[in-house]
């Protein structure tokens, strides 16, 4: 073979081994880009939860958390009173997960649920309508027929924990009307159509100037215990789970405790 052509070919093979190498750097970079599109996207979950109509402003702070902390994940809340979340979940409501204000209501629902766990307390205060023209500053005053007051019904946990509190310090209050939750209580006393009603420490800070709240000591106070459990009818039990067990977590706990709420 002549120098000419062995040179030639040496040439040849030398651009063909210069033009494989960005090609086969592509190659790489495809393979790279294929295994990235593979990678799974956070499965979409929808979770609906039902929650005692105390928890309503501090659930919404907490679900936004929960949201962004989760992609993919987002939860619906239904408030009521516990006793009208129970009667839903015996009567078969599409939910995940379930947080009363009392553990008597989750006890009774226990072939519905998974195992509950406490995530926060609470306790009752007087809340007196505005600038508190009656000057109430404790229980016995409630007794006075000349105030209106409003109570929950005994159904509900707070209307319970009234009733238990009132029933201790031996006082006789005749309420003007009995409540379905908390937050009707307090709207009673917001808008001037009751003179003072019981609520949870949590609704009345949240009414602000609306009200005047009246600490009740804690020797005549009641603890109220916020279980949560997810459901066992649950279509998203894994997901379920996971907020629940969030919900004592330290950074759900802060949530909690910056709303009012007591160290579970």
């Amino acid at each position: 073979m002549s120098p000419i052509t062995i040179r030639r070919r040496t040439a040849a093979a030398a651009l063909t081994a210069a033009l494989l190498v960005p090609l086969a750097a592509c190659g790489k970079s495809d393979d790279k880009k294929s295994a990235a599109d593979t990678t799974p996207e956070p499965k979409a979950v929808n979770l609906t939860v039902l929650a005692a109509s105390s928890l309503t402003d501090v659930f919404k702070t907490a679900g936004a958390e929960y949201e962004k902390a989760h992609p993919g994940t987002k939860i619906t809340f239904s408030f009521a009173g516990s006793q009208e979340l129970a009667a839903q979940v015996k009567q078969g409501a599409p939910a995940d997960a379930l947080v009363t204000a009392d553990t008597k209501t989750m006890d009774g629902l226990k072939t519905e649920t998974g195992d509950a766990t406490v995530i926060a307390k609470n306790r009752l205060v007087i809340a007196a309508g505005k600038a508190n023209p009656f000057k109430i500053d404790e229980l016995r005053d409630l007794a006075d027929t000349k105030i209106k007051v409003v109570l929950a019904a005994p159904e509900v946990p707070v209307g319970r924990y009234s009733k238990q509190i009132l029933d201790a310090q031996k006082i006789e209050v005749k309420p003007v009307s009995q409540e379905p939750n908390v937050r009707a209580v307090l709207s009673k006393v917001e808008l001037g159509e009751a003179d003072a009603g019981l609520v949870y420490k949590t609704d009345s800070a949240k009414s602000g100037d609306k009200v005047v709240t009246v600490e009740i000591p804690d020797d005549q106070n009641a603890v109220a215990s916020y279980p949560a459990a997810t459901l066992k009818q649950s279509k998203n039990a894994t997901e379920a789970a996971a907020f629940v067990a969030w919900l004592s977590t330290p950074e759900a706990q802060k949530i909690l405790q910056d709303a009012g709420f007591q160290k579970a």
